[in-house]
């Protein structure tokens, strides 16, 4: 179904406009979409039917995109692999998803899980020079891909979205993006995580140019904005705080950046100013949702920010509230509690886990385990994950809250901070900190900054300088649960 209201309209009102660049050459949407038919013909001949998994590991390529496009013409769902998975983990989702097939690049080794077939794009072409393409397939309900959550506060879980939910996500973000025809998006974050993957079929919608890098990397970042001319793109903060620092910058010509948004994890708000001094002229957009919703609320950045700022009110079509996690009561103006959503773009459901799905949707809400509040006009405050909430002494302690505080010490490169196990006051606040290179701070020196903003039941009691950057998952996002795996392994540490 969402073929024809993507690439399969681009062709019809497009076609001779630039679809997508391929190294040194570039495709226009009628050569792409004729391209994307010679490919569903061969997967068609190698077996593959509606309804059928496929699964993909593969850095961000425009093989990437022509073989998701392909999937979605035949009704085939797609199992996105996260890059960064162990050989391990790799067979644990394949064998979950239990897909028909893989798709591969020869830099990931085959997988021991059993599958019918595999291709290796780099070795084999995906394309058949001959053979007839089935017609496309148009069922709204039917699973369009199966995307693995990020992990960061336990085993990842399959996301079964619809081409429902991500036409209503292709929507959601041009009501924020606000794609222009001509325009170049470019797939800076990994396509198979949930926040990029809707921009593959929003791209074709509106007709703009999609440009890929392999890995985020701050130069070839840079040098794509450069020779593309790229208009819009969609970082994480993590992202957004290399850039920000990154001397070489200079050197290129990012001008023809118009919408940079940005979401997934806490923006402090140095970060920000930071990235307004830096690209100036650029709308910035502030989005939040998660990889079972999608977007849910964005806001466009303002100039000037004071204090902690919002990510807006939601997009027309979702229905968000904050309600108290034990009653699921709504709560009042500017009280957190758990924020619950629904409309168009929230998942059927996970794959294989209806115990999980039966208590993510209760009162016909998807609650989404972050912890936030809304102030009198209705905008969203992300405050934390309600599983990362710190309970120390009986108080409440927002990991976000202590780490935008930390933010503004000029020297600090990154920080996490999280609660590990205390016999005495349930958990206690801890800190992991990395530096600027060729900087020094104390833990002394962090605690007496922290005490300026903070009570003292918030100010972290236990703080570790790390010297190599924190450990993330692919799209960026701080895995806090090996920070704390790390700590209760060393019994040794003092505690303040």
């Amino acid at each position: 179904m969402i073929y024809v209201h993507s690439l399969g309209r681009a062709a019809r009102y497009y076609g001779g406009q630039t679809a997508l660049s391929i190294g040194g050459k570039r495709l226009t949407f009628s050569e792409l979409h004729s391209r994307v038919e010679r490919i569903a013909a061969a997967l068609s001949q190698r077996g593959l039917r509606t309804g059928d998994r496929l699964a993909v590991l593969l850095p961000n390529g425009p093989e990437y995109i022509e073989l998701v496009y392909a999937c979605s013409r035949l009704g085939v769902i797609v199992v996105p692999l996260n890059t960064r998975y162990s050989s391990r983990e790799i067979d644990r989702v394949l064998k979950e998803a239990s897909p028909r097939a893989l798709v591969r690049h020869s830099g990931s080794g085959p997988p021991k899980a059993k599958l019918e077939w595999q291709l290796v794009v780099d070795e084999e072409p995906l394309d058949a020079p001959n053979g007839s393409c089935p017609e496309v397939f148009y069922s709204p309900e039917a699973i369009l891909v199966m995307i693995y959550t990020s992990g960061t506060t336990g085993e990842p879980k399959s996301v079964m979205l619809t081409h429902t939910n991500v036409l209503a996500n292709i929507q959601y973000l041009n009501y924020w993006m606000r794609y222009r025809q001509g325009g170049a998006y470019l797939h800076a974050a990994p396509i198979f995580h949930g926040a990029d993957f809707p921009a593959m079929f929003a791209a074709p919608t509106f007709g703009i140019l999609q440009v890929t890098v392999p890995r985020f990397s701050l130069r070839t970042f840079c040098e794509a904005v450069e020779k593309e001319r790229i208009t819009h793109t969609l970082l994480a903060p993590t992202m957004l705080n290399t850039l920000t620092k990154f001397s070489g910058a200079k050197q290129f010509d990012l001008s023809s950046l118009e919408v940079l948004a940005f979401g997934g994890s806490p923006m402090p708000v140095e970060l920000y100013r930071r990235t307004r001094r830096m690209l100036p002229g650029v709308k910035l957009v502030h989005l939040y949702g998660t990889a079972e919703t999608g977007f849910l609320t964005g806001l466009e950045a303002p100039e000037g920010i004071v204090g902690r700022f919002s990510c807006g009110q939601p997009c027309p079509g979702t229905d968000v509230q904050v309600v108290d996690p034990s009653s699921g009561e709504p709560v009042a103006a500017g009280q957190p509690g758990e924020i619950v959503a629904r409309g168009a773009n929230v998942m059927l459901g996970y794959w294989n886990h209806p115990e999980c799905t039966a208590r993510a949707f209760r009162n016909n809400f998807f609650w989404t385990g972050d912890i936030g509040y809304q102030d009198s006009a209705g905008d969203l405050f992300i405050v934390d994950r309600l599983k990362d909430m710190i309970i120390t002494g009986g108080e409440k302690v927002y990991c976000g809250e202590v780490e935008a505080v930390i933010y503004e010490i000029p020297v600090v490169r990154e920080a996490a901070v999280f609660g590990i196990p205390d016999p005495r006051r349930g958990e206690l606040v801890a800190a992991c900190v990395v530096l600027q290179p060729g900087v020094s701070l104390s833990e002394q020196e962090l605690i007496r900054h922290c005490q300026q903003s903070l009570p003292d039941y918030k100010i972290p009691r236990l703080v570790e300088f790390r010297k190599t950057d924190l450990p993330k998952t692919a799209v960026g996002n701080v895995l806090k649960r090996t920070l704390r795996e790390h700590f209760r392994s060393g019994s040794d540490r003092a505690v303040g």
